[in-house]
């Protein structure tokens, strides 16, 4: 039996050690906003936090998550995270849709560590999430104007 904190709530989940956190997740508790999408961290689309640190949840077993804070997409709750997700909508970044929870959640990551990241710093933040829609340029400048935003004063 393992202890799980996540988006904020304790869950008991009784799985294998070596169960991948992905599928305690979709299968045990029922948070399908995270994808399987290849099985080995190749695309991203599994891409969850745990401690604020972007990781594959498709290859993460479930006991590296005990006594650690894990977030999905659907516990996504902070000003940076609303900033992403009303860019992604204002620039119509989706395409398909299918690797979009893993790339906010790349994108939040790299927010949250560096508020004004430049081309490069997006593309190391965002090297690890697959988008077979291409729609990699939407992505970018959809990780620009949320920063931009989020470095506004607010009134």
């Amino acid at each position: 039996m393992y202890e799980l904190e996540v988006n904020g709530r304790i869950h008991q989940v009784d799985v294998d050690a070596d169960t991948p956190l992905l599928w305690v997740l979709r299968d045990e508790l029922g948070l399908t906003g995270t994808k399987y999408g290849c099985g080995v961290a190749a695309c991203g689309a599994c891409t969850i936090h745990i401690d604020g640190n972007p990781i594959c949840s498709c290859v993460t077993p479930v006991s590296v998550g005990v006594g650690r804070r894990i977030t999905t997409i659907e516990g996504l709750r902070s000003q940076i995270a609303a900033a992403v997700q009303a860019a992604w909508e204002e620039l119509d970044v989706v395409q398909c849709g299918y690797c979009q929870s893993g790339q906010i959640m790349s994108a939040v990551a790299l927010l949250e560590k560096k508020p004004r990241p430049d081309d490069a710093d997006i593309d190391v933040a965002m090297g690890g999430n697959l988008c077979r829609c291409a729609t990699y340029q939407r992505i970018r400048a959809a990780i620009h104007l949320a920063a931009t935003r989020l470095a506004e004063p607010r009134a």
